[in-house]
């Protein structure tokens, strides 16, 4: 599914890298993540799955990218350095686990979703939970981007493409628009959202 934040984030990290492979689109409307030959590549019923040539699946989006990685070390996204790396990593869970995890209680506890699958029992205090996560998490990455110009640090890395993917699905799709007055935050994703991958 295009707008879904963990496919867009395998798109922009290739764009960066100029890889381009082969697509299919899953559509997640319709539950073709849960059919069973779906299930058959990725038991978690999750997109993106990648599939090698050889027939080999591989899941989950930051996997993805380590593999292209990997196979095309330049530019580099994840680190070189020893403290590089593990800077980058720890950005990139601390997005997943405190951003990315909050916006997806909101949307499958909100009215988008609701609309989708009205027999999905929502939560409203999981909602209102998850946009306070979220909201504070905006207002540290904004406090955090006042010393420096990336997430990690002095350089685009693949915790940028987390970060930007994130708040854009927030935006667009859960009501989570940052505030205003983050101009810290929004010098970074005026930034980031002018590279040409970000339009992948």
């Amino acid at each position: 599914m295009a707008a879904a934040p963990n496919p867009r984030r395998v798109r922009v990290f290739l764009a960066e890298k100029g890889i381009v492979v082969p697509t299919v689109q899953i559509d997640l409307t319709k539950g073709e993540h849960k059919a069973p030959e779906f299930l058959q590549k990725n038991p978690s019923g999750r997109v993106p799955v990648l599939e090698l040539d050889d027939g080999t699946c591989i899941a989950e989006s930051i996997a993805i990218c380590r593999y292209f990685e990997a196979t095309q070390p330049d530019p580099n996204l994840f680190g070189r350095s020893p403290v590089e790396l593990a800077t980058t990593e720890m950005h990139n869970r601390q997005l997943e686990f405190e951003l990315l995890l909050p916006v997806g209680v909101a949307w499958v506890n909100g009215p988008v979703v609701a609309r989708m699958n009205p027999a999905l029992k929502q939560i409203p205090e999981a909602k209102a939970q998850g946009d306070a996560a979220a909201r504070a998490f905006y207002a540290r990455l904004d406090g955090q981007l006042a010393s420096r110009s990336f997430v990690a640090g002095p350089r685009f890395t693949v915790a940028d493409i987390t970060a930007m993917v994130v708040i854009d699905f927030a935006t667009a799709r859960v009501g989570l628009k940052p505030e205003a007055n983050l101009v810290n935050l929004w010098r970074w994703h005026r930034a980031v959202s002018s590279r040409p991958s970000a339009k992948a």
